[in-house]
């Protein structure tokens, strides 16, 4: 974990991407906010709770 943590972080630091072929997996997730910002993660969270505010689509994903 702590390897891959370290290898997240260098690819965000050397201006690379975190996301693949599929978007960001759950295990991506934690470092997210650092790859896109905490503003534009919460804005997109509040897109998410907007349109589906009963959380019935993708439950669990968390975005």
């Amino acid at each position: 974990d702590a390897a891959y943590g370290e290898i997240m972080h260098l690819a965000i630091e050397l201006g690379g991407t975190i996301t693949g072929e599929h978007g960001v997996g759950r295990l991506k997730r934690p470092w997210l906010g650092d790859y896109l910002g905490e503003d534009v993660l919460e804005l997109n969270q509040r897109i998410k709770r907007a349109l589906d505010p009963q959380g019935i689509l993708n439950p669990g994903a968390g975005l």
